[in-house]
């Protein structure tokens, strides 16, 4: 056992060291492959032993269930906010003032960076308690949702008794930019700004949320300590990147006020080259011992003040309204307006996201509008100058309509978009035929994105059915497609015509009904004809169909174009029923598999049909109800969830020996 412990902890250094080069220094020692074989190794190893299983270990950054409630903390020094400074005379006012108690001043210019104070506390050197700001006296635990974040030492590299410290978490720009794309695809409300979405990330009442969003901290204040003693703020930022937490370098010591003003304008004019947020500098009394003489207000130390940059706004014309279809057929409004120069580039365009925030923020035709950068990268209007209105102005109302394909726009329970329903829509071909031909649909083999580019753009296709159309003389004349390619591509799009009705309902890309909704619809209605007549309580009567899937099919079918495509499918020989499996055996039934990884033998898809079709269910994620891990090359995070539940774990051989083996008792 000695042995084992030693190994154990050999290796948490190891992963620590390697985290704190990757999410702190942004210096990796080792490729993304080796982090995880020594991640799974350490996995196996705790898995085998339990007990030595530690709340410090790398392998429990995310755990726990998902909270009701967060409970608030007591901070047990007050967190309290700063003064403001916003020209150089202020920061005069301030030398000044510190200067009548302590008149060999020299200060800290750090980064004020634009994201949510949090608070940590470590006992012993290990993570204990995590808590936001909250009013300065009360905060709210975090604990769970800090540990995803990778940046932030679970474990400490001296057992100090106790330290307390102070940082902000905040979400990368280029983070901000992917989570607002996915949440708009979404049909959800977008964040405002990274500050924003910093917050909601952090206060997320299940860390599951969290740990997939890129939360990112900086640490910059110790505000208890024990077993160790520092001095000045330069002696306590070297300590903290020493104790492995990340702190901004851009700190810089200052031995006159004019050099923290220089600072300030220095990175006022940077602002927008950062990979993060910032909205001023925090300037800091670096000598630890004048402190105390200087003291406080009821709100905010005196040794301390916030240099608050000028937020760069500009003023220009909205001149019209010009309405898009995205590739998953959200119809979004963007802003055409008098170009203006604005954080170093030219902005003439800015999107409005959805007609809700129109009408919330009354934006009209013809406004003279305020205009900003959200996370210094993406044009927003902040609202319009109400008081320079002509009269003359227009309302922006939603259009009835898909301005591409004058389809009904529709919108769904629960959405602030609008969207088109019709897969043939000429915005939203390409996505709907790349989809359409995905393995986890039709699985036409050898129609990617770039032959359905070229397809499209050639006139070979504008509309699904079209694909049924091809012949090999067509496919061979395309660039790069020689004779046997396209006759193999042409046996593909045929083959696909016998797939089971359940495969073509996923192909449609309807809202919310994916592979594994389609199958439980299927198994209920087993025709095409029968979708059409279906009713909204027919619908909900089938387990694990809700409100949402029943409203999105319901709109689909309705949509006369939709049907019009469909028909055309049938005349084109596609298979419009699913195969009878009742009174099939079902020796996986009551059984749950989760894949995780790549398989060599057969796609995930398959993989998923065939346990499927011995009566077993396929989960997204791993649970105490998991029956099985189904292990390919490259596992992600569900083994080591797997591995820590116990869960049993397969690899594609035992997989394949259990298809056989049930396959020939069926």
């Amino acid at each position: 056992m000695p042995d084992i412990k030693s190994q154990i902890e050999s290796l948490r250094e190891e992963i620590r060291k390697h985290e704190y080069q990757y999410y702190v220094l942004d210096d990796p020692l080792i490729a993304d492959a080796d982090y995880d074989a020594l991640m799974r190794e350490l996995i196996s190893l705790e898995q085998q032993y339990p007990e030595l299983i530690s709340p410090d270990s790398p392998t429990q950054r995310v755990g726990g269930k998902a909270l009701e409630v967060l409970q608030p903390v007591r901070h047990r020094i007050p967190l309290l906010s700063l003064d403001n400074a916003f020209t150089q005379a202020d920061l005069h006012d301030f030398d000044r003032r510190v200067k009548k108690i302590y008149d060999q001043a020299g200060y800290m210019a750090e980064l004020k960076i634009d994201g949510l104070t949090i608070a940590l506390i470590y006992e012993n050197g290990i993570l204990t308690r995590a808590a936001t700001r909250g009013d300065g006296t009360i905060g709210e635990d975090v604990t769970l949702n800090v540990r995803t974040i990778k940046s932030i030492p679970l474990k400490l590299k001296q057992p100090l008794p106790r330290l307390e410290v102070r940082g902000e978490v905040y979400l990368p720009k280029n983070e901000f930019v992917r989570l607002n794309q996915e949440r708009e695809e979404r049909g959800e409300r977008i964040f405002a700004n990274p500050r924003n979405a910093a917050a909601g990330s952090l206060r997320q009442q299940d860390p599951g949320v969290t740990a997939g969003r890129a939360l990112a901290a900086f640490i910059y204040d110790i505000t208890y300590i024990e077993g160790h003693s520092v001095e000045t703020q330069q002696e306590a930022l070297a300590f903290l990147l020493a104790q492995g937490f990340p702190v901004n370098r851009e700190a810089s010591w200052c031995e006159q006020i004019e050099e923290v003003y220089d600072y300030c304008q220095r990175f006022e004019e940077m602002r927008h080259t950062l990979p993060y947020e910032i909205d001023g500098a925090v300037i800091k009394l670096n000598a630890f011992a004048p402190r105390q003489s200087l003291g406080q207000t009821a709100k905010s130390p005196r040794w301390a003040i916030a240099y608050k940059f000028l937020a760069e706004e500009k003023e220009t014309r909205l001149l019209e309204i010009e309405i898009n279809v995205g590739r998953t057929g959200i119809i979004a409004p963007t802003a055409i307006m008098e170009p203006v120069i604005l954080a170093g580039t030219t902005v003439g365009r800015a999107s409005l996201h959805n007609f809700d925030l129109i009408k919330d923020k009354d934006i009209r035709i013809g406004d003279l509008v305020l205009l900003h950068k959200a996370g210094d990268i993406i044009p927003e209007i902040i609202k319009p100058v109400t008081e320079k209105r002509s009269g003359e102005e227009i309302i922006i109302t939603p259009p009835q309509n898909c301005p591409a394909c004058g389809s009904q726009a529709v919108r769904f329970e629960g959405e602030v978009a609008l969207r088109c329903e019709n897969i043939n829509c000429p915005a939203r071909l390409k996505e709907s035929l790349i989809f359409f031909a995905s393995r986890t649909a039709m699985d036409i083999e050898g129609m990617g994105p770039a032959l359905v580019e070229q397809l499209v753009e050639r006139g070979l296709v504008r509309e699904i059915a079209d694909i049924y159309s091809l012949d090999a003389q067509n496919l061979a004349a395309i660039e790069r497609m020689g004779n046997k390619s396209a006759q193999n591509i042409i046996n593909a799009i045929e083959a696909s015509k016998q797939r089971p009705l359940h495969r073509l309902l996923t192909a449609l890309g309807i809202r919310h009904i994916g592979a594994k909704t389609a199958r439980i619809l299927t198994r209920e209605i087993s025709s095409m004809d029968e979708f059409y007549e279906v009713s909204e309580q027919q619908l909900l009567n089938i387990p694990e169909i809700g409100p949402k899937m029943a409203s999105s099919l319901l709109s689909f079918f309705a949509e006369s174009r939709n049907r019009a495509g469909l028909e055309r499918l049938k005349q084109a020989g596609l298979n419009m029923q699913e195969e009878n499996i009742d009174g099939a055996p079902q020796p996986l039934a009551g059984k749950t598999f989760v894949l995780t990884g790549a398989l060599k033998t057969m796609g995930r898809q398959e993989a998923s049909e065939k346990i499927e079709a011995l009566g077993g269910k396929i989960s997204s994620s791993v649970s105490k109800k998991t029956s099985y891990l189904l292990l390919g090359d490259e596992p992600g995070s569900k083994y080591d969830k797997a591995m820590q539940l116990g869960i049993a774990i397969i690899n594609e051989e035992e997989f394949l020996h259990i298809l056989q083996q049930y396959e020939q008792a069926t």
